[in-house]
């Protein structure tokens, strides 16, 4: 997912494992997107990608209008964030004991 997003310019990659700060999911990951049109294009450009190799589908949920897209595979979380909303809920510090395995600039 983090190639995925990385190929189609996603900004700020992170991907966290959450494994044993949640019961949820096992891992995060959080990117930042430069418009809403680039937000619509990250979220069907992962989830599309995952269907077609993996046959995995996921929950959508969110609007790229409200500058967050989350995206639920189930033991895989995306969140697709505008930089003002993800300056804003700063899920990076909210879930800063997660061990982070790749960050992406």
């Amino acid at each position: 997912m983090v190639d995925i997003l990385e190929e189609h310019k996603a900004e700020d990659i992170i991907l966290m494992d959450v494994s044993q700060q949640v019961s949820f999911t096992d891992y995060f990951v959080i990117c930042s997107g430069t418009s809403s049109r680039m937000l619509q294009s990250l979220s069907e450009a992962v989830s599309e990608k995952i269907r077609e190799e993996y046959h995995q589908h996921c929950s959508i949920q969110g609007a790229d209008s409200a500058g967050w897209v989350l995206l639920d595979f189930g033991d895989i979380v995306v969140h697709i964030f505008s930089p003002d909303r993800r300056d804003y809920y700063q899920l990076e510090d909210l879930w800063k004991e997660a061990k982070t395995l790749i960050k992406v600039h």
